[in-house]
């Protein structure tokens, strides 16, 4: 039995203190801390195996060989897919990037529709202006409900249509903590025949995923939100959509012969990871799977079930602060709620936490038209890791007045 209470000594840049005060790290969102489990691994490569993989046959090569495609079977695991449609990027981003060029470029023209959410972060919503405006094709938005946060069925049945040739979303919302209904949207979208993206940077590190039951065709998700290194993340894709999908990047490793006109480009993953790849970095995510899979989802879920809803509670209580999206303690959230404070700019909030050791995320969170849409400028975002404790979450909900008080306000 895995005891959750001491998770947060697995981690060890969680012991400083920060401006004199015990350190309450509370922007997982934006990259999660690593435990000693992650870090041992990744010193333990480059001290025992760091040679370039596929290159060499002497024995450091064939280690970081074995190393780097045992990372890749690891991940393909845990988020259940085959090997092959694993194809190791720097990040998330740069994954829904690979797409946007190798896939939606190639496949969308003028009277086509892409269709994502208002909600999307940056990464999941530029790249798909820039697909428009190369191809012609339109930008479709599906607005969610400001009250519950969800999208309503009316609007997957009226903006997903013939014209729709992709469905980009979020599994869970970087701002809100919605987690969005997958089924719904791929079931639509299959029915149309179009193609679906699902961003699952904050669904990863909280709950299982599984791709090939989700029935996604790409997927797309960063080591460093759950508990890896940064610099590393994953790109999943159907085998049938890779294999007709051109390289995104060119170089050595991701040939298999080059003749002085042209070239043979090697099958997925390898035709999309040219040049010497952050092998380490794939160790330590690989790492980072086992050291989740070592706690278990059951422990994981309802441990941040229960300090979300503490959370969302002391926020109820609080009478200067609102809640962007739904208020309701009871609302299902993962790992994320975002707020203000009465006449407190978030960098000012931001700032003045931190004086206490606490660390939050503030600002537009990479998802302007959501915020414009909700009639928001910015906010304050606390963000949960399984290393969070009550202890964390108290000493926010009892710094946060303190906040106006330091600002010259009265109460």
């Amino acid at each position: 039995m895995v005891n959750m209470k001491n998770i947060a000594d697995d981690f060890p840049i969680l012991a400083q203190k920060i401006n004199g005060h015990r350190f309450v790290y509370l922007d997982s969102a934006a990259t999660s801390m690593r435990p000693n489990y992650v870090l041992d691994r990744i010193d333990a490569f480059y001290k025992s195996s760091a040679a370039n993989p596929h290159r060499g046959l002497y024995a450091l090569a064939e280690r970081a060989t074995a190393a780097y495609e045992d990372a890749r079977a690891t991940v393909a695991r845990f988020v259940g897919a085959d090997a092959d449609e694993v194809i190791f990027t720097r990040n998330a981003s740069e994954s829904l990037n690979l797409i946007m060029y190798c896939y939606a470029r190639r496949n969308l023209a003028r009277g086509d529709s892409v269709v994502i959410p208002i909600s999307e972060h940056h990464s999941n919503l530029v790249p798909w202006q820039v697909a428009a405006l190369a191809t012609g094709a339109e930008l479709r938005y599906m607005y969610i409900d400001k009250e519950t946060c969800s999208i309503p069925d009316s609007e997957i049945e009226r903006k997903i249509d013939k014209t729709t040739k992709i469905v980009a979303f979020a599994h869970v919302s970087n701002v809100l903590g919605s987690r969005f209904p997958v089924e719904k949207l791929v079931a639509r979208a299959r029915r149309v025949g179009a193609v679906t993206v699902l961003d699952a940077a904050q669904s990863v590190p909280h709950f299982h995923v599984d791709f090939h039951a989700l029935g996604v065709d790409f997927a797309a998700f960063s080591a460093h939100k759950m508990y890896g290194p940064m610099g590393v993340g994953v790109l999943y894709g159907r085998r049938e959509l890779l294999e007709k999908m051109p390289p995104f990047l060119f170089g050595g490793d991701m040939i298999e012969y080059v003749r002085e006109q042209d070239a043979d480009f090697a099958a997925p993953p390898h035709k999309f990871e040219a040049g010497t790849q952050n092998a380490g970095g794939a160790v330590g995510l690989a790492a980072a799977v086992k050291y989740i899979e070592s706690l278990g989802w059951d422990n994981i879920e309802s441990r941040e079930t229960a300090l979300m809803r503490r959370l969302m509670s002391g926020l109820a209580e609080q009478k200067r602060v609102s809640v962007i999206g739904s208020p309701d303690p009871a609302a299902e959230r993962y790992g994320v709620v975002s707020f203000n404070i009465d006449g407190v700019h978030s960098h000012d909030a931001a700032t003045i936490l931190d004086s206490f050791g606490i660390a939050i995320r503030a600002g537009a969170h990479c998802a302007h038209p959501l915020l414009d849409y909700l009639g928001v400028k910015n906010g304050c975002r606390a963000s949960l890791g399984v290393y969070n404790t009550e202890r964390d979450i108290d000493r926010l909900l009892e710094c946060i007045p303190l906040v106006r008080r330091k600002l010259g306000y009265g109460d």
